[in-house]
Parts: structure tokens; sequence; C-alpha cells
């Protein structure tokens, strides 16, 4: 993307996260959070988890992937709600993810793991005896041979949890009263790609996955007797997605093919969202407003209308429009830290000091609802540094980098914070905190360096 944004598909970067999305973005929306929330309630009970501990997020990649991590994370590419074409097809899929977080899968991955290296290990000492007695040729077989087995049993200790997976996910959508039709159709795409690919469609026991062909024979019948088989998706869900997936296109997509995809002709919501994305990405300032005009046109209160026209207003350099806009959606969506912590950005974007009271308040609202945004810790350190606060200019660009990955540019500051706020106080309990957790990090960095 050309430009960081605050909210309304704002893309941030994170080292915080789990190992397969560290080189990679996230990508935060206020309304797109809220939808996978509201889509996955009614999973998440069936799969007798609690909802507050789930948490979905979506990265920014084009690929047909999703994913679980430590704790109740679960991972959607972009790539893989761009092709979904209906919201069943996504519910498929969350419900198969939520199988691994119920089944333990990320905490027992030891399991197939441990069995793994222990061959591999056992491998390396006997080909190590044989290259001992001079049979080096013998060495180098063994070891390839345990390698073999090593990697083969783990390869079917992961095709056994992903099938595991499977069925919970089916007992999921069946107790949710969710049709299997959409996880039967999504597999099916990703058995298109196979064979696009070419992959043998004979032999699955190289692969961590099932063929996608084996799961459709396995789920087929299961779904088929569900009493939600023919049942159609909530119509206000469906909607939401078809919003969702509209605005995600406009952001992702090139503007040409958002403009294909989306022709003017089409006057519905999904098609003003992508095309108001596609014009202010085009840097078409007054074509974009006009996008978010004809959906306020519909909507005249919906908060995500107004974000997205304040957005546009904010990114064009048009702060003072952008502030009376940004206030009305925070009105109409009080508790989204995303929506405040752009308005926020707007009021201080404004110049004037006037305005820095209020931006303060919002911040720590912000805040306050969601700590793990660094561009809202960066925009309440920008206040403070502004109205001559320098510890806590320091304490916040020392959250901001803990959780951007940047140990050492935390430890500094925290440490500079430390310098400045009364001690004892919770700012300095919070700063002595992040300067201690930093220099073990930063030690350990060191130490991982100098091996």
């Amino acid at each position: 993307m050309a430009r960081p944004l605050a909210s309304a598909l704002a893309l941030i970067a994170t080292l915080a996260a789990a190992p397969q999305v560290q080189a990679q973005s996230i990508l935060r929306d206020a309304e797109t959070e809220r939808f996978f929330n509201d889509m996955a309630k009614p999973l998440v009970k069936a799969a007798n988890l609690d909802e507050k501990s789930v948490q979905i997020v979506m990265v920014g990649d084009n690929s047909i992937n999703a994913f679980v991590t430590g704790g109740q994370n679960v991972f959607f590419h972009s790539g893989l709600i761009l092709a979904a074409d209906n919201v069943n097809e996504v519910e498929g899929v969350m419900a198969h993810e939520l199988g691994h977080i119920a089944a333990g899968h990320g905490v027992r991955f030891g399991e197939g793991a441990g069995p793994a290296t222990s061959i591999s290990l056992l491998s390396l000492i006997g080909a190590a005896a044989a290259v001992a007695v001079g049979a080096g040729e013998a060495g180098m077989a063994l070891l390839g041979l345990g390698a073999t087995a090593a990697q083969g049993k783990f390869l079917s200790f992961t095709r056994d949890q992903e099938s595991r997976a499977d069925q919970a996910g089916a007992r999921y959508l069946g107790l949710a009263g969710l049709s299997g039709k959409g996880s039967i159709d999504f597999f099916k795409k990703l058995q298109g790609q196979e064979f696009r690919l070419a992959i043998p469609q004979n032999n699955e026991y190289a692969r961590t996955h099932p063929l996608s062909g084996t799961r459709i024979n396995n789920l087929q019948a299961v779904y088929e007797v569900d009493p939600a088989w023919d049942r159609k998706p909530d119509p206000a869900i469906a909607a939401r997605f078809a919003r969702i997936k509209g605005k995600l296109t406009g952001f992702v997509e090139e503007p040409a093919r958002v403009m294909r995809l989306y022709p003017e002709s089409d006057q519905s919501i999904p098609a003003h969202y992508a095309r108001a994305y596609a014009w202010h990405r085009s840097a078409y300032v007054d074509a974009a407003v006009r996008e978010a005009d004809a959906l306020l046109a519909k909507a005249p209160d919906d908060p995500f209308f107004l974000e997205l026209k304040g957005q546009i207003l904010l990114e064009s350099g048009k702060s003072d429009e952008a502030v009376p806009v940004l206030r009305r959606a925070v009105a109409n969506a009080p508790d989204e830290p995303l929506i405040m912590t752009l308005l926020g950005h707007a009021l201080i974007s404004s110049e004037d000091p006037a305005n820095f009271t209020e931006a303060e308040a919002l911040m720590r609202r912000a805040i306050q609802k969601d700590r793990t945004n660094p561009f809202a810790w960066y925009q309440l350190g920008v206040i403070y540094d502004r109205t001559g606060d320098k510890p806590r200019a320091a304490l916040a660009s020392a959250e901001r980098l803990s959780l951007q990955g940047n140990v050492q540019g935390a430890m500094l500051n925290a440490r500079l914070a430390l310098g400045g706020l009364p001690k004892g106080s919770p700012d300095w309990i919070r700063a002595d905190d992040i300067a201690l957790a930093a220099a073990d990090d930063f030690e350990e960095l060191s130490r991982k360096k100098r091996r």
C-alpha cells in the first residue's frame, strides 16, 4: 500500500504475531472485525469456546489460506475472502479452524514434531556410528532413510489433525444450524487449484493435508444428511459479507480490475465501497467522495460509511472537513477504537491546539479498548510531544515500538520515560515493565547473534 491508514482497512505491520505472519501484514478494519466476530458467534458457541478469547485476524496475503496459532487466534488471508463466493464458504473454513482450536492442535503440535525429531536424532546417531567404522556410504544412506521416516511420521500426524478438524467443523456447522454446502464448495475450489498445479491426485502421503478430493468424499455424506444442508445463509450476514468483500476488493486489487468487477452500472453497496477505495487509491478525490456520498444517501447514519468518507477527506489533506464527519461516525459507533483513532488522527492533523484535548481523550479511550494498535500509540505520542509532555511521549513510543518488535527502541524510550515520570506512578511502573522486558529480549537477541 502507498500509505499507512488509521482505520477502514488500515494496514498495520506486525512483528509480535506468530511466525506465519511475521513477514506479512495485518489488515485492520472496524466493520470487518465486527463482521468476523458476529459471523463466528454461533460456531464458537457450538465449539464450546469462549467468544471473548477467540480472536479473528485478517492477513494481507493474496493466497487462499487460513490458519490458527497459539492461544485461540484464527488468521484469514485476504485472498481467501476474495476467493469466497458467499459467506457460507467462509463459515465452513471458520468451523474447520475452530476445530483445530477446540482440539488443542496448536498446543499438541509437539506430539507430532517430537516423535519425528526423535527418529531424526536416532538416525543421526546410527549414521555417525556407521561412518566411525568406515562405512561412510552406509551411514549417509541410513541418515537419508531416517529423515524420510521422520518426515513421513510428521506428515501423517498433520494429516490426521486436518481430518479431525474437518469432522469437528462439520459438527459445529450442524450444531449452529449452518449448511455444509459452502465447505464442500470451498474444498472444490482447492481441488481446482490442485488440478491447475498438476498436484498428483493418487498419493497424499507427502502432503501436510489430505487431498481435497479425499476431504470432499469424507464430508459429503456427513453434510447431506444434516437438517441444515439446504438452509440458506442468514440474509443479514450474507449482505454484510458482500460489503466487506467489496471494500477489501477496492483496497487490495488494482483499480482497473476493481472497475471491471464493479462497473459504474452496479449501484449496490459493495460496488460503491469498492469504487470508493479504487478512486481514492488513484488520487481521484472527488470521485471517491462521490461514491462515499452515494453510500450515505442509502444510510446517512451508518458509522462505517461516515468513516470511509472521513478517511478519504483526511488522507486527501482535508482534515478540517474530515473532523465533523468522523465525529458523527464515532457518535454512531462509540465502542469502535479504530474509528476513534481515525478521528484523533484528523484532530491532530488539523494543527489546531484547541483540538488536542479532544484528541488525547479519544486516543486514551481507543487504547483502553485496544492496546495492540501501534498507530494509536503513535498518535498519542504526537499529542504528548506537541503539548510538551516528553516523558509520556517517550512512553507512548516505547509501547508502539514494543508492539512492532523493535526491542532496542522500546528499551531506550522506556528508560527515557522513567527519567521524567513520577516514580511509582502507574505510567512509571508501565515504563519499568517495558524496559525490563525489552532488555531481556535484547540480551537474548544479542546472544543469538554471538552464536
